[in-house]
């Protein structure tokens, strides 16, 4: 199988220096996305599914050790890379008391980083021999209700993958496929969708867009801009201006 890695820094040219400088391929790894911030991370890691994170430690809206500490909890076998600079590392050490794999000073050498990612490698070889997508079958109705239980709760911002499923009593892999396969659309992009439904609903009524994100469950004002964006095809100011014109 292919390992999946995502990148969460705020920098944009130290996302991109770590895409190209890495022979993902040879590592037996695959890049599945990025986050400008642990928040928007946070929303997208379900649809994403990594199997190791990079996260930059000083970040906007919500740092590197603050996503850290959800995550983990979350998901556990997450293996957790730390990018710091070295005016941050002291403070980077306080994540000594999480789960993380290991720490890496920016910019970032090539040769290290291979390092590193080589020895993750071998140690997900050797956790992926644990037994595979145990529990209860998953039926169409289970997906008719979780589909009730995200309507009348995607105003809940820590609602995830993770936490549905363990609150019906699934495996989150396992769920998140039956969940595409009944539905057609990921978990991710259902959750988005009621959210973005209410959103349109509220800038019908020209509430503020910061106020619109909180009571949608997207604290994060410019991951909820560009989820606004995609859903609509229009920015949430141009939204309201259009409809108020009406």
């Amino acid at each position: 199988m292919m390992y999946r890695v995502m990148i969460i820094d705020d920098e944009m040219s130290a996302r991109r220096l770590l895409q190209v400088s890495i022979d993902w391929k040879s590592l037996n790894m695959v890049l599945v996305g990025e986050a400008e911030s642990g928040i928007e991370a946070i929303n997208i890691i379900d649809e994403l599914r990594p199997d190791i994170v990079f996260v930059d430690i000083s970040m906007p809206f919500m740092n590197g050790i603050e996503f850290i500490e959800i995550a983990t909890k979350r998901y556990t076998d997450l293996m957790i890379i730390v990018l710091t600079g070295f005016d941050d590392f002291e403070y980077a050490r306080q994540c000594v008391r999480l789960p993380v794999i290991e720490y890496m000073l920016k910019p970032i050498v090539r040769q290290e980083v291979t390092e590193v990612l080589t020895k993750i490698k071998e140690k997900l070889d050797k956790h992926n021999t644990r037994t595979q997508e145990t529990g209860q079958e998953i039926t169409t109705s289970d997906i008719e209700q979780i589909m009730q239980y995200l309507r009348d709760n995607f105003i809940d911002s820590n609602i995830n993958l993770t936490s549905v499923a363990q609150h019906f009593g699934f495996n989150p892999s396992y769920l998140s496929r039956k969940f595409k396969q009944e539905t057609g659309k990921s978990f991710v992009e259902f959750l988005i969708k009621c959210r973005m439904e209410r959103a349109i609903e509220l800038a019908g009524t020209n509430k503020k867009m910061f106020c619109t994100a909180n009571d949608v469950g997207i604290p994060d004002p410019n991951y909820f801009g560009r989820c606004f964006k995609k859903y609509t095809g229009i920015s949430y100011s141009d939204y309201i201006s259009s409809h108020s014109l009406r």
